[in-house]
């Protein structure tokens, strides 16, 4: 069962934190790249099988989830003998920017609210990635968990935040995909979670049972004038 409806006043919101990859961008790319492309590139240069390549590297990958070293490019690198960001150069033509984002982008800009990317993403993969869509002059500030020593999926993560951007948190909104980063952020007091349920074109676009789910940001824009717009409405 989702949550009620959520009415948003954006006279009450004065900074809004968002995620990079499945919330403004498609995470096609990542899917893909670490689930095919890696594995292949992998087969090639050690032998054996595609299949055997992705069972073991799944496993390799699943250890280190929720840690820092789940999104640090030079990690892999060195666990897996290959050059990650050279591998995904070869398949930058992937990333692509969601529906509707640029568009609530500008809407946030119009109307003066403190805007940043806070992701999980290594300071490699952003560069990439920020060159590939060119939505970095967007943001007020561009911040990697990387630089914050703590993944999102720590409860800490987000007081080291305030440390480094000022926000209050009750009128503080995160854009999100991942249900643990929101709860997270719940904890620490953060007042509007947004969870992104269409995190790829490729995927099943995903309803959260906690959280309001949107698949575009495009439901976050009042329509009729005003600031205040109602979203999660399913029906």
């Amino acid at each position: 069962m989702s949550p009620a409806p959520l009415t948003i006043d954006w006279n009450q919101i004065d900074t809004v934190l968002l995620d990079m990859d499945g919330t403004l961008l498609d995470r096609h790319f990542d899917d893909h790249f670490w689930l095919e492309h890696v594995p292949l590139r992998w087969a090639q240069k050690h032998g054996g099988s595609i299949e055997l390549a992705k069972e073991r590297l799944y496993r390799m990958f699943r250890s280190q989830e929720n840690t820092l070293n789940w999104t640090d490019l030079d990690y892999w690198s060195a666990q897996l003998g290959l050059d990650i960001p050279v591998l995904k150069e070869e398949v930058r033509h992937l990333i692509a920017v969601h529906p509707f984002v640029v568009e609530f982008l500008l809407f946030l800009r119009q109307h003066g609210k403190a805007l940043y990317l806070v992701t999980n993403a290594h300071g490699k993969t952003l560069d990439l990635k920020l060159r590939r869509t060119s939505i970095g002059p967007y943001f007020d500030g561009i911040i990697s968990a990387h630089e914050v020593g703590l993944p999102k999926e720590d409860p800490a993560f987000w007081g080291k935040l305030k440390e480094m951007i000022s926000y209050r948190a009750e009128r503080t909104m995160l854009g999100e995909d991942s249900e643990t980063n929101l709860e997270t952020a719940r904890l620490f007091g953060i007042r509007y979670l947004i969870h992104v349920g269409r995190f790829s074109s490729t995927a099943t676009p995903a309803v959260s049972e906690r959280f309001t789910t949107i698949r575009y940001f495009s439901e976050l824009l009042p329509r009729d004038g005003s600031l205040t717009v109602s979203v999660g409405d399913r029906e």
